[in-house]
Parts: structure tokens; C-alpha cells; sequence
């Protein structure tokens, strides 16, 4: 089951989706937006002064540098449209050592699987891939363990660790998440009885570790109910895993970081219509409030995707489409 159907829109029917006014930032931060045409971003991260930004569009890595401009490197990954319409290829990446590991997504639709489909790459420079696990359905996103990775894997539901030498283990799986028949009947008025209510997939996104804790945005699956996202924690290591709520009330949540303060940021997707798909600019990026609270801090989002603390003072988000934002946050703020 593709549990993620849904969340990464074919870059077409993006663009044929309503237009929105630009994204707005909070008071105290200055905003910067970048594009380049023709790619459909996904995956962030920090290479030195460059930053490593995949594209779904062309199944490529780019890097993109002082200047400005975007150079890609590496291996033509396999990209597509998978059965849903919706594409796929490298969603996320990182810089290891000398190497870059790489998330790769669903096998795209007519057409042969290949080995590097539903796995976690290695990739170099000249354009080399190594396999080092294939033994996923969906693996979203990751992050570095001391021996490996921890690996969400989107359509089994799951945290998965994947050891240095290739065996997965499953950490933790999510539980199906529930909501009430008053609250779905929003969205289908004829098809949802206000005394029932209706489970459908967690469906983890991001993951982020902070001290001895993994955290995990769960987006929630179709019908995409605004409000039943969630961020919760789970121990790194060393008892047995059980889920905290960390943050509920969201609306799909597709990402978690921590910024250098060490408050919680959550990426949120927006708010879904089963007539007109996902709503334009209901994306936002919240900052958590050390009292419990949250603020607003980027408003007005088209189905964001990735953020990256660049570093005290520095934030980008992706989202589908061309489009970086690029965040500075005041010194006095």
C-alpha cells in the first residue's frame, strides 16, 4: 500500500493547481525566494557553504553554492511518476565523509525496478552508487546512528535502523491514527457518518534526533484531516520504545528540525480538499515556544516540503514546484 500517495504531487498538476500570493515571514525575519525552472525540490542539506538540494524532476543532486547558481553532480537517479501520478526519485540526501547518501522513492511507473529503487544509496562525485540497503518499501527520510542510520520508511508505518553492515531492524511501528465522523464529514458531507469514526495510516515523514531521542512527524493519511498530525518521540537506544506526543494539532507535518536555540520547527504541508486537492499557501512553518506555545514564522506555503537549519540565524524550505525560501532571522529578534 502507498501510504504516501498523496503528499509529493506530480510537478503538473502543482502548476495547475490555483496560484497563491508569495509566502510571508514573520516580523523580525527578511525573506529570500529562489527558483529554478523546471525542478520539482525536495531534500535539503548543508555541504560545507554549499547546499545539497535533490530534485524529483530530473532524478538529480545539485549543489548550489555562494553564487548562487545550481550545478549538478553525481548519478542520474531513476525518476518518474509513480501509479499514483505523484514523482518520485531522490527525496533526500545527506553528505557523508567523501560520499552523499540518498533516500530514493517509489520505481516509477512503467517501468523496470531497478536495483536502486526503494533504497538507501551511496552516491560520489563521479557519479558511482552503492546500495546500501534495499530492504525498504518507502524510506522517506534518515538520519546518522552511531553504527548506521535510522530510516523512515513511509508506507510500512516505521522507524527502521539499518546497521553499517546492511541489516534493518525495526524500531518502532505507528499505530493507525483516528478521527471522528463530525470532523471528516467536513470534507465528504454524504460519505461520513458523524457517529463513526475512521482510522487511516500515521505515515511518518521527517525525522530529527535531539539529546537520546528520535522525533518524527506523522502527516497522517488520506483523507489528510486537518488537525490530526502529530510530532512524537521515541528513545534512541537502550529501553523499549514507546511513542511521546510531542506536538498535536497539525496539519500534516512533513518535517522536523531542530534550529540552534534548540526550540522544535515543524514544516506543515497544509490543508487538504477532496475537491481541490491541496489548498494554496495553507503551508506554514511553526517554531515551538518554550512555554508550550507556537509561533508563526513562515505563512502562506504551497505544499511545502524540507527544512534545513543552515545555522543560528539561517533556515530554507523547500517546496514542490522550483522554489527555495531562503530565511534570516534578525540579530535583535
Amino acid at each position: 500500500m502507498r501510504a504516501l500517495a498523496g503528499l509529493i504531487a506530480a510537478a503538473l498538476l502543482a502548476m495547475a493547481a490555483p496560484a497563491a500570493a508569495d509566502p510571508t515571514a514573520a516580523p523580525g525575519y527578511m525573506l529570500e525566494i529562489v527558483r529554478h525552472p523546471g525542478a520539482v525540490f525536495a531534500g535539503l542539506a548543508r555541504d560545507g557553504e554549499s547546499l545539497l538540494v535533490t530534485d524529483l524532476a530530473a532524478g538529480r543532486l545539485y549543489r548550489r553554492g555562494p553564487d548562487g547558481r545550481f550545478n549538478a553532480f553525481g548519478p542520474v537517479l531513476p525518476h518518474g511518476l509513480d501509479a499514483f501520478g505523484d514523482p518520485t526519485g531522490p527525496y533526500r540526501v545527506a553528505r557523508q565523509g567523501a560520499a552523499y547518501i540518498v533516500a530514493q522513492g517509489w520505481t516509477p511507473a512503467n517501468t523496470e525496478e531497478s536495483r536502486y529503487d526503494h533504497a538507501l544509496l551511496e552516491v560520489d562525485e563521479a557519479a558511482g552508487v552503492r546500495v546500501v540497503s534495499s530492504d525498504f518499501w518507502n524510506p522517506y527520510d534518515f538520519v546518522t546512528a552511531s553504527d548506521g542510520f535510522y530510516v523512515i520508511d513511509a508506507a510500512r508505518n516505521s522507524v527502521e535502523r539499518l546497521s553499517a553492515n546492511g541489516g534493518r531492524q525495526t524500531l518502532f511501528t505507528f499505530a493507525r491514527l483516528t478521527a471522528s465522523g463530525s470532523t471528516l464529514k467536513s470534507l465528504s458531507p454524504t460519505e461520513f457518518g458523524a457517529q463513526q469514526s475512521y482510522a487511516f495510516d500515521a505515515v511518518p515523514t521527517g525525522i530529527a534526533v535531539r539529546g537520546d531521542r528520535l522525533y518524527v512527524s506523522l502527516f497522517g493519511g488520506f483523507p489528510f484531516v486537518a488537525g490530526s498530525g502529530r510530532i512524537v518521540s521515541l528513545p534512541e537506544a537502550g529501553v523499549a520504545p514507546s511513542a511521546r506526543v510531542e506536538a498535536d494539532d497539525l496539519n500534516a507535518p512533513v518535517d522536523v528540525v531542530f534550529d540552534a536555540s534548540g526550540h522544535m520547527l515543524v514544516l506543515e504541508h497544509g490543508t487538504f480538499d477532496q475537491a481541490g486537492g491541496w489548498a494554496p499557501g495553507s503551508g506554514r512553518l511553526l517554531r515551538m515556544t518554550s512555554d508550550g506555545g507556537r509561533e508563526t514564522i513562515l505563512d502562506g506555503l504551497t505544499r511545502p516540503v524540507s527544512v534545513l537549519t543552515w545555522d543560528d540565524r539561517h533556515l530554507v524550505v523547500s517546496a514542490l514546484g522550483e522554489v527555495l525560501y531562503f530565511l534570516t532571522r534578525n540579530p535583535e529578534k
